[in-house]
């Protein structure tokens, strides 16, 4: 399959949540979905769903290589191990746009095993071996790349990253991608703290994707951390029309109204997310909050 079809789902993760914030100080707490966090699972998650690639199956070692078909992006999840074995073996006689499959498929394979580091290189490589009018492969495996060092904590690496292969994504008009792309570079220019750039990479996403609910959500984020809280407000009621079940926005729309004073409507947001998925991470953190926050007195007792 070409790479040039290849889909790079880039979203946001919900960061761990342990007090509910004061208005006092809102940020001592972590906060649910920090926009500098980046679970590990999901770059690896995102690495295995760049659909099936398969290794170049070239002279005698083809078959040991291919597999009868299988395809190294077929056995990432099941064995990564072997996967970049296969992979790291392929690389050794491949040219061209094999050796940007075989790439793929390490970078991927490294990436279930936690090796960030080794699998942003693998992507770096896999890139450069891309044709210069290739723009789609370009743009979704720097993006894989930039992916790989925000879960290797290195935001700075992410910006270099991410940069080109923005460029590279506006230049087929990908807007699905280049909305992508801007949110995690919002997430990585929040990691050196340039909230203001963040902020207008947040901005770039909404222009690119304006029914991307997790561009408002993220943005709702960083306006709450700013303490611009009416903006804040306006983003996170864009995203709720956007995707009424998502609890993460359930949850931010509560930290919102909190902070804004309006305890009812926190308490409405954060009961409207337990309803919603008992059970899930969301909802404890729902639980959570709203235990904080003791009995509801606005509630008559039926006589």
């Amino acid at each position: 399959m070409p790479l040039m079809s290849l889909l790079l789902p880039l979203v946001a993760q919900v960061g761990p949540a342990s007090a509910l914030p004061s208005t006092a100080n809102p940020y001592a707490s972590s906060l649910p979905i920090e926009i500098i966090e980046k679970k590990d699972a999901e770059a690896a998650r995102r690495a295995r769903e760049a659909q099936v690639v398969r290794l170049p199956t070239s002279g005698a070692g083809g078959g040991a290589n291919g597999g009868a078909g299988s395809g190294c992006m077929n056995a990432v999840e099941a064995n990564p191990q072997r996967s970049a074995e296969l992979a790291q073996a392929a690389l050794g006689n491949a040219i061209g746009r094999e050796r940007v499959r075989a790439g793929l498929c390490l970078g991927a394979a490294l990436s279930a095993l936690d090796r960030w580091d080794e699998a942003r290189s693998a992507f770096v490589a896999a890139r450069d071996a891309a044709d210069v009018a290739d723009h789609s492969s370009r743009a979704r495996l720097g993006a894989m790349a930039g992916n790989a060092a925000l879960a290797s904590g290195q935001p700075g690496q992410a910006i270099a990253l991410l940069g080109p292969a923005a460029t590279e994504a506006k230049i087929i008009g990908d807007a699905e991608l280049t909305a992508s792309i801007a949110l995690d570079r919002a997430r990585a220019l929040v990691g050196v703290k340039q909230t203001g750039e963040a902020a207008a990479a947040l901005a770039e996403a909404r222009a690119a994707q304006p029914g991307n609910a997790q561009a408002w959500l993220l943005s709702a984020t960083l306006s709450r951390r700013e303490d611009k809280l009416a903006q804040a407000q306006a983003q996170i009621e864009k995203a709720a029309t956007l995707a009424p079940q998502d609890p993460e926005i359930g949850l931010e729309a509560g930290v919102i109204a909190m902070l804004s004073g309006n305890e009812e409507a926190a308490r409405r947001s954060w009961q409207s997310v337990l309803a919603a998925g008992a059970g899930s991470d969301a909802a404890a953190t729902a639980k959570q909050y709203l235990s904080q926050l003791g009995p509801d007195t606005t509630t008559k007792a039926v006589p």
